[in-house]
């Protein structure tokens, strides 16, 4: 499998290598490298060591091609406790997608004690088997350790999924950007039913309390409503030592572009 990163760096610019592609139109990027990138974007312009980047929302409004991509971002608030961030992704120069993130500064707890749901009891990622179809982690594009269910499975779903390339080449996957690419997959995993997935999402927003310490990143399906065509998807998030958050969709019913035919035989 190679490990080809999914940007190079051209001056100011991203370029798309082929591995960014998604898989509604081979000619398209995957979401999931947009919300990524839009997330690296503001950790590296706008974070902070003392602020937890606790709510990132993306919107996709537009499907991108692999035409080289610029990402610009706005400080709409600059507060102490609390730092706004707007973003946009620009491809061959049209807008794309936007995102708003908002940093929030660590203290320390107040007194009591909050009800929140118990943590899953799961095996560990390097315990489980991967998955003998390499479909399972779109040909690569990601590992998977599934848990329980899968894609086109009828009832609950659990996964362990990592990260196996660069974002953007040579620059190291921060425990944010990490765990802002793989949130896009909470539409596939909370969307697709019996039939496979017949739902793309319009946008992904993230809500961390605190950022990964692993590399491996829990997934589990917690809602699925659907009518007339438009759907939400709900997931909990995890790393190895417990919940860090959760990722949520909305999404439109979508047929996928019609693959070209393969090239004819050769002639002796």
């Amino acid at each position: 499998m190679s490990n080809e990163p999914f940007f190079t760096r051209d001056g100011e610019r991203f370029v798309p290598t082929q591995s960014a592609r998604g898989p509604w139109d081979p000619k398209s990027l995957h979401g999931r490298v947009i919300v990524g990138l839009l997330g690296a974007e503001i950790e590296r312009r706008h974070g902070e060591p003392d602020l937890i980047p606790a709510r990132l929302t993306v919107d996709m409004y537009r499907l991108p091609d692999l035409s080289p991509v610029e990402v610009t971002t706005r400080v709409v608030r600059d507060g102490y406790r609390i730092k706004v961030i707007d973003a946009e992704f620009f491809s061959n120069g049209v807008s794309m997608a936007r995102a708003s993130c908002q940093l929030l500064r660590r203290t320390g707890p107040p007194e009591g004690v909050v009800w929140s749901p118990p943590n899953w009891d799961v095996p560990a990622p390097d315990s489980i088997e991967p998955p003998p179809d390499r479909r399972a982690g779109m040909g690569g594009m990601w590992a998977m350790r599934p848990i329980s269910g899968g894609m086109g499975y009828f009832g609950p779903k659990r996964t362990w999924m990592k990260e196996v390339r660069d974002l953007v080449e040579g620059v190291p996957l921060t425990p944010f950007v990490r765990v802002a690419g793989a949130a896009d997959f909470a539409s596939p995993f909370a969307n697709a039913g019996d039939k496979g997935l017949g739902y793309i999402n319009s946008d992904v927003t993230l809500y961390l309390h605190r950022v990964p310490t692993s590399e491996w990143i829990g997934f589990e399906v917690v809602n699925h409503q659907a009518s007339d065509g438009v759907a939400i998807g709900e997931t909990f998030l995890y790393d190895e030592t417990g919940p860090i958050g959760s990722a949520a969709v909305c999404a439109l019913a979508q047929k996928r572009a019609p693959q070209p035919p393969p090239p004819p035989p050769a002639k002796a």
